[in-house]
């Protein structure tokens, strides 16, 4: 992968001027260049997310001891109790520290959701599956489909979690290019697609299980008995895939096309034809996935058949279907479903020779799981001493009271939790360190404006994603551009975010009007997940 070129460019920039740089008649992009240049070199100088929230916790114990010390409280609308601030900085409070730690540690919602669906997503990645499936979505497409089945599989890419943007980034160039359109589109378009719709798909995939779990924990301090389930968002990120992959491809076709179009003549780089990724599929591998496939529909429909029967097993207390086993326990259904489709996708493909095979591949994606779970270890003791010292609650019940006598309501409330997700989207990219910062205080806030946990983590999810593809904070943004000079040598940081702009501005305003109208409208987000 090649670095930004400081050398003199085609278009005779000034030396020493990146490539890609905009030098006349683009005042508002060279505005915007040095905003983000300013917002990389303040994110440069911000800790490891480990670090982050190790600070965070001591300025919460100095906090606590304060607000302590001043008798700080507030009446819990839930329940009309008192809560009052304890002090970490207290024997109780080190002993709680101590003694605690595992506890808060394994017990952390989001933990074993996220291991036990992603043991399941080791096998159907390592066996290959998940990238043929990726290359499938965009092969033999005609041309004139090709910019919305590139979005919209680059949407279906999320369950691949950040290995979609090795795969389809660079997959996206060579499939415009096979159209004989250009390959900087098609770059361009599966990148944005991947980073700016990041928390939208058609399938479930380990955010939607690290966003729940944090959700719930922060439901838990207004009620503790609430849970928000992996398909909470579920029929609200479907139809979000469709939208965002149709404003991608209008944009794309509408204004992107005649820009990169009026970039000045290049010839392509030595490397432009050496893609890491092939396009088309080899035989065994449509063989993997007409089988695979077909186990999935038969898995489907076995379990579409086990619960049709009142008192079945996998029905809820009553007969209920939103509160069935198979819901409250998806994390499971879905690891056993993907391990199962690896497997078959293995045996016919070649991938998978013998049983043992499977642990291997499991215990390669837990290798890959392990900055997460050091993450997770920071993030659980900062949640678990924020519910601890009753900051987080007293600051939700404050901040509601606050807005109802402004006469702010959740649409309202909704605006301001976009714009200020956003902003930090540009200086933290980590979307589970992020909420795991914000969801304490936005969660229960709301949840006292009657506003469900689901609601303010679907508004959360859209100021997550679309800022993800102009920050350069981003290592993938710095990885797509590397991509892009494979195609132009002249391309800098300047260039890139010039097509990514309009992209992200587009999907940000479409996705925020999208929540809007299905609030208004009252559509559930997920099963047994109400809007409002």
């Amino acid at each position: 992968m090649s670095s930004n070129d400081t050398t003199t460019t085609p278009d005779n920039t000034p030396p020493g001027t990146p490539p890609g740089t905009p030098t006349e008649g683009s005042a508002a992009l060279s505005g915007l260049l040095r905003v983000l240049g300013a917002i990389e070199r303040a994110g440069n100088k911000l800790p490891h997310p480990f670090w982050l929230f190790a600070i965070l916790s001591a300025l919460l114990a100095v906090v606590s001891w304060g607000l302590a010390a001043a008798d700080v409280s507030a009446n819990n609308p839930a329940d009309g109790k008192s809560v009052v601030v304890r002090s970490l900085i207290s024997v109780d409070g080190v002993r709680s520290m101590i003694t605690d730690a595992i506890t808060n540690y394994a017990t952390f919602p989001p933990l074993g959701t996220i291991l036990v669906v992603m043991l399941g997503v080791a096998v159907a990645d390592k066996s290959g599956m998940l990238t043929a499936m990726l290359r499938a979505g965009v092969s033999r497409v005609p041309a004139r489909w090709m910019t919305f089945a590139l979005a919209f599989t680059a949407m279906v890419a999320h369950i691949a979690s950040d290995a979609a943007y090795v795969v389809l980034v660079p997959l996206g160039g060579l499939a415009f290019r096979a159209v004989g359109r250009s390959p900087v589109l098609g770059i361009v378009v599966a990148f944005v697609g991947v980073s700016a719709g990041y928390d939208a798909s058609p399938l479930i995939t380990p955010m939607d299980a690290v966003l729940s779990g944090l959700t719930t924990a922060a439901a838990h301090t207004v009620d503790p008995g609430y849970t928000v389930t992996p398909l909470s968002n579920y029929f609200f990120s479907i139809a979000s895939s469709v939208v965002l992959a149709s404003v991608i491809t209008l944009v794309t076709e509408k204004v992107l096309a005649r820009q990169v179009a009026a970039l000045p003549p290049e010839t392509e780089t030595a490397d432009a034809g050496a893609d890491p990724v092939a396009l088309d599929l080899r035989p065994e591998e449509r063989r993997g996935l007409r089988r695979s496939g077909l186990v999935f529909l038969l898995f489907l429909a076995a379990i579409v058949v086990a619960m049709i029967p009142t008192g079945s097993p996998l029905r809820g207390e009553g007969g209920s279907i939103v509160e069935s086993p198979v819901l409250s326990g998806i994390a499971v259904v879905l690891g056993v479903l993907f391990a199962l489709l690896g497997t078959v996708y293995g045996r016919a493909a070649g991938t998978v020779r013998g049983s043992r095979d499977i642990p291997d591949f499991m215990a390669q994606g837990m290798r890959e799981m392990a900055p997460i779970l050091v993450l997770f270890f920071a993030i659980s003791q900062f949640l678990a001493y924020f519910t601890w010292t009753g900051v987080g609650q007293v600051l939700a019940i404050r901040g509601a009271d606050l807005l109802k006598d402004l006469g702010v309501t959740g649409p309202v409330a909704f605006l301001g939790i976009v714009l200020v997700c956003t902003v930090i989207n540009l200086a933290m990219t980590s979307g589970s360190a992020m909420w795991a910062l914000v969801s304490p205080v936005f969660v229960p806030m709301l949840m006292f404006l009657d506003v469900p946990p689901e609601a303010t983590q679907a508004i959360y999810r859209i100021a997550d994603s679309c800022t993800n593809a102009i920050t350069p904070m981003s290592a993938y943004f710095v990885m797509a551009l590397g991509f892009l000079q494979r195609y132009r040598r002249s391309a800098g940081i300047g260039t890139l975010a010039s097509l990514t702009l309009p992209l992200s501005v587009a999907m940000l305003v479409t996705w925020t009007l999208l929540f809007y109208a299905w609030w208004a409208l009252g559509i559930p987000l997920g099963p047994g997940a109400p809007v409002r």
